[in-house]
C-alpha cells in the first residue's frame, strides 16, 4: 500500500514555472556615495560596526556579497573615540615580526597616543569579511585623528552615527 495521492497533484519536487529574477548589482549600476562620520565620544565597536556595513553597501537595497556596492567613509576626530570598562589600560593590539621573540604589544592608550587612525582601521578590518574583495573596501575607508579632512571636492554628506 502506497500513500494515496490525488490524480491532480503534481509531484512535490517539481519546481514551479513563474520565474523570478533575483537582483544582481553590477559595476555599471552602483552609486557609491560619500559619507563623513565623527568619531567624537562614540563607542569604538559600535562605530566601527556602521563603518563596515556603509563600505559593504549593506544597508543599500541594491547590496549584493560578491559585488562592491558600498560608500566612501570619512572619519573625523578619531583621537576622541571612547571605549567602555578598562579597555583604556587593558585592551592590547599585538603584532609579529616573523621571527623569533619577534612579539610586540602595545595597549590602547598608546596607540591612541601614537596612531589613532590605526586603532579604528583595525577594530573595522576585525568586522569585514577575509578576502580579497573586503581588502579592496577597506581602502575606501579615510580616517583623520583631527576634524580636518582633504574631501571636501566629494563632497560628504553628514551621517549621525547611531551610538
Amino acid at each position: 500500500m502506497g500513500r494515496s495521492r490525488r490524480a491532480d497533484a503534481r509531484p512535490f519536487h517539481v519546481m514551479s514555472t513563474v520565474a523570478s529574477k533575483t537582483y544582481v548589482a553590477n559595476a555599471n549600476d552602483r552609486e557609491r556615495e560619500w559619507v563623513l562620520l565623527d568619531a567624537n565620544g562614540k563607542t569604538l565597536g559600535r562605530l566601527a560596526t556602521q563603518i563596515a556595513d556603509l563600505l559593504r553597501g549593506k544597508r543599500k537595497p541594491r547590496y549584493t556579497p560578491h559585488v562592491d556596492t558600498g560608500d566612501f567613509v570619512v572619519v573625523i576626530n578619531a583621537e576622541k573615540i571612547a571605549v567602555t570598562g578598562k579597555k583604556r589600560t587593558d585592551k592590547r593590539y599585538y603584532r609579529h615580526s616573523g621571527y623569533p621573540g619577534g612579539l610586540r604589544s602595545r595597549s590602547f592608550e598608546e596607540m591612541i597616543a601614537r596612531r589613532p587612525e590605526e586603532v579604528l582601521r583595525l577594530a573595522v578590518k576585525g568586522m569585514m569579511p577575509r578576502n580579497r574583495l573586503a581588502r579592496k573596501q577597506i581602502t575606501k575607508l579615510k580616517i583623520y585623528a583631527g576634524p580636518e579632512h582633504p574631501h571636501e571636492a566629494q563632497k560628504p554628506r553628514a551621517l549621525e552615527s547611531e551610538s
